[in-house]
Formats: structure tokens, sequence, C-alpha cells
């Protein structure tokens, strides 16, 4: 669990050790996922997790419009 100076539930720390791409988000989307709890930082990295471990099985086709 991350906290903040102030002793609460930092998301954004926690997003950002599980893998997540959090400063590519503008303001107003990491303002969002700032507010999520721990229980929801959770479940997000536990299903970015099994999808990182199963990469090849579920990664999507590039496509490229001519």
């Amino acid at each position: 669990m991350n906290a903040t100076g102030s002793g609460g539930f930092d998301a954004l720390a926690t997003l950002r050790a599980g893998g997540h791409p959090i400063d590519l988000l503008d303001e107003r989307q990491r303002t969002v996922f700032a507010a999520l709890t721990e229980t929801e930082v959770a479940v997000l990295n536990s299903i970015k997790k099994r999808l990182d471990d199963h990469t090849g099985e579920v990664e999507g086709q590039e496509l490229k419009l001519v």
C-alpha cells in the first residue's frame, strides 16, 4: 500500500508501481484515477498482471490504414 504524505492511500503511486502509464494521462484523467479506492486499484493491478502474464495470447493486432 502506498500512502500520501498525509497518511492516506496514494492511488496514482500504487498504479505507477503496478506498471500503469499514469503519467501519459491528462490532468482530468489523473484526477479520476487518483480518487480510486484501494480495492479499485487492486482490481486494476490484478487485471493488468493477468494480461501481462498472457501477453502473447491476448495482445491485439496492429491496424494500418493506407
